[in-house]
């Protein structure tokens, strides 16, 4: 007898797949199910839901990319995520052993013939299937690893465009015109004392960022000329006085104006600030003043911008100087 048949033998008799048994043909495998009795046929089914896997996770993409809407992003996420899901299933319960695999043996122990037969067959079988499939292995593998890139772009997107110098700087220029929100240039004529108005650059009332660091809240203290600190001497002209809208507490609107005590108030945290005294707070949780405008009529009454804002506005996360002229520098 071979050394072959002596092995096919020993298989058979205590019931352990060899390399020699383990190289039938797919079709003969008891543990296989009906539908892989025509391996090619399923392996031409799975791989086209693989490719509609992929084309689905791709358009999902595309969609929120383009913002395409939600019941897009729903359709074509189902469709990526079942084609390939399926394509998954499919392969290991059609093309895959299913078993049960019983092994009768007289003993516990098997010899070592018997343990290396079983190694051989094991590595025999294991190169097999990924030979054989390495179309089906290279799709599944494109088609997760484009998922996983598509699946961060929700993530990514969230987190908005990034900030950039929009933390330091606002659309405040020398010589911007102040306009109201419905963009009406301010005349200073317009307002009595007492007065108190929510300004913009003009041409960025409408706009995002406008709403966000760019208001500015214009109040006419008195009808002569106001100093609210040392070297603002030319800052508020017949009275106008422009602070920065936006709380140094949280961000809050401070939108509310005490003319009796000459106040502004923040409605969010009740930190109160000075109008008269460069907007420093006396009140609440806000830890800096309000940062000043600094403001001119031109030569037709018309308030402007006499320069930007010195300082960023807003919650501190960046360290101001006390000495100097204000200028503030990022931690």
């Amino acid at each position: 007898m071979s050394d072959s048949e002596e092995d096919h033998a020993s298989g058979d008799r205590l019931g352990t797949p060899t390399a020699v048994t383990l190289r039938a043909s797919q079709a003969d495998d008891p543990h296989m199910r009906d539908a892989a009795r025509y391996p090619r046929r399923v392996e031409l089914i799975v791989a086209l839901f693989f490719i509609a896997g992929i084309a689905g996770v791709c358009a999902f993409g595309a969609a929120y990319v383009e913002n395409a809407g939600t019941q897009v992003y729903g359709a074509t996420l189902f469709i990526g995520l079942f084609c390939l899901g399926f394509g998954l299933t499919a392969w290991g319960k059609y093309l895959m052993p299913q078993g049960p695999f019983v092994e009768e043996r007289h003993s516990l122990a098997s010899g070592e013939q018997a343990r290396e037969a079983l190694a051989a067959a094991l590595v025999e079988r294991t190169g097999i299937v990924v030979k054989r499939r390495k179309v089906l292995g290279g799709l599944l593998v494109t088609g997760m690893g484009i998922f996983g890139i598509v699946a961060a772009f929700p993530l990514i997107r969230s987190l908005g465009p990034r900030p950039r110098s929009s933390l330091f700087v606002t659309n405040w220029k020398k010589g911007s015109l102040l306009v109201s929100q419905t963009g009406r240039p301010v005349h200073r004529t317009d307002m009595q004392v007492g007065g108190i108005l929510t300004v913009f650059p003009k041409g960025k009332q409408s706009t995002p960022t406008a709403q966000a660091v760019d208001q500015t809240v214009l109040i006419r203290v008195q009808s002569t000329e106001l100093v609210t600190m040392k070297g603002r001497g030319d800052w508020a002209p017949d009275g106008y006085v422009a602070y920065s809208k936006v709380c140094t507490h949280l961000g809050c609107p401070v939108g509310l104006y005490e003319q009796e005590f000459e106040l502004l108030v923040c409605p969010c945290h009740q930190s109160m600030f000075n109008v008269r005294d460069g907007a420093f707070p006396v009140f609440g949780p806000a830890p800096r003043p309000l940062p000043q405008l600094p403001i001119y009529f031109d030569s037709t009454g018309f308030l402007r911008a006499r320069a930007p804002y010195n300082q960023p506005v807003g919650p501190g996360f960046w360290e101001r100087t006390t000495e100097g002229n204000g200028k503030a520098s990022a931690t």
